[in-house]
């Protein structure tokens, strides 16, 4: 498990889902994301696309190695709606995700029990109707070279499909690239006999 060097999230906006209970209406939404300040212009979104809602509960995880999480109840009793949709998180093993679970009130209380399985239930649907998809957790270098060392370091690039992120290409070069996690002793190894090519870890 050390060694895991992929993740799972999901592509994009997922479709609305709709459960109900008791006249009481919970509409599930998963948003791909890969910062915390994205949660709040969602979350806005959705209280002027459902103004006469009663709760917007959530939850969301960034970060693949170092995971951030939040669950918020939005003044539902505690621990009845962002932990169960955080649950669902969990459960699917996704990350890079925001779930927002919209609640009108029918007039009948569901109690702690009905609304925990309504909150997992919507997550749960709005999981399922998302694509999930794997990818890898990569981490980012700069090279930084003389131009006449250009081919070489791009003959290397090529062979080892590596991903390039941006170039700065001038009398002194840089090239930013990704590097799949499993592989990067291996690809520090292949660039170290280049004595006029540097090879540093940038954060990602």
């Amino acid at each position: 498990m050390e060694n895991k060097d992929t993740y799972r999230t999901i592509d994009a906006v997922s479709e609305e889902t709709l459960f109900k209970d008791r006249n009481s209406k919970f509409f599930g939404y998963a948003f791909p994301i890969t910062s915390e300040e994205e949660v709040k212009s969602i979350i806005e979104g959705l209280i002027k696309q459902h103004h006469s809602a009663r709760h917007w509960c959530y939850a969301w995880q960034i970060g693949t190695e170092n995971i951030k999480y939040r669950a918020n109840d939005d003044g539902e009793p505690s621990n009845s709606a962002g932990q169960p949709i955080y649950g669902q998180i969990q459960s699917f093993d996704v990350t890079n995700i925001l779930i927002v679970v919209v609640r009108y009130f029918g007039g009948t209380k569901l109690g702690v029990g009905g609304l925990i399985n309504a909150y997992k239930t919507a997550a749960q649907l709005a999981l399922e109707s998302s694509k999930i998809i794997q990818k890898t957790i990569d981490k980012k270098f700069v090279l930084i070279f003389e131009y006449k060392d250009m081919n070489k370091v791009m003959r290397i690039i090529k062979e080892h499909n590596l991903n390039i992120v941006k170039q700065e290409l001038e009398l002194s070069c840089k090239i930013y690239i990704s590097v799949r996690k499993n592989i990067v002793d291996k690809i520090k190894d292949v660039f170290s006999p280049l004595y006029e090519v540097e090879i540093k870890q940038v954060e990602n």
